[in-house]
């Protein structure tokens, strides 16, 4: 047991390079589901009480996490006869890899983060709660890439915080590029 959340051994990042591992965090549910992970390991009938969903219902997309590599069975305990599963993260972060697969399909363009956490943040918005930032700097791809690698660590960071408290807090953090428009080179003044 960790002294730090979730309570079980996982490993701190995991690249997703299978098209079925971004497909399988694709689905809202899915995505709520490794984030209950976060806190603790859960049985099926805890998550499905925690998101107001049939068992049946949060049965299959565990079952979906778990072959995909992204949920893991991290101990087992028995309920009179029958043996209850606790499933846990197999890593507190999972990214998608950039690269294309062996067999050089795509990763699906449907998940994305910022639509999720748009979708959260629209009450926290409205009742005045939501603190943000956007920014926008020209930069070379070599200095975003590693800035990247700065906020993936405040990311690893607010993962390990210590759960507690009455409220659940979203954190997003991306860095991307834009068709945001530049100057052009200033003109050298003329000498005289």
């Amino acid at each position: 047991m960790t002294d730090k959340p979730p309570g079980y051994e996982l490993a701190d990042r995991m690249a997703l390079t299978e098209p079925a591992q971004v497909k399988a965090i694709g689905h809202p549910l899915r995505t709520t589901i490794l984030q209950l992970l976060h806190e603790r390991a859960a049985t099926v009938t805890e998550l499905a009480a925690a998101v107001e969903r049939p068992k049946s219902t949060v049965a299959h997309h565990v079952d979906v996490l778990a072959r995909n590599g992204l949920l893991q069975v991290v101990r087992t305990r028995k309920v009179r006869a029958i043996e209850e599963r606790f499933y846990g993260r197999t890593a507190r972060m999972f990214f998608v890899s950039a690269e294309r697969t062996s067999d050089g399909a795509a990763m699906p363009g449907d998940f994305n983060d910022f639509e999720v956490a748009a979708s959260e943040s629209a009450p926290a918005f409205e009742e005045g709660k939501l603190w943000g930032f956007i920014r926008h700097a020209r930069i070379p791809e070599e200095a975003a890439s590693a800035f990247w690698g700065r906020m993936a660590k405040l990311v690893e960071e607010f993962d390990r915080l210590p759960r507690s408290g009455e409220t659940t807090y979203g954190f997003a953090i991306g860095i991307y590029p834009t068709a945001h428009p530049t100057l052009p080179p200033a003109e050298r003044p003329q000498e005289t």
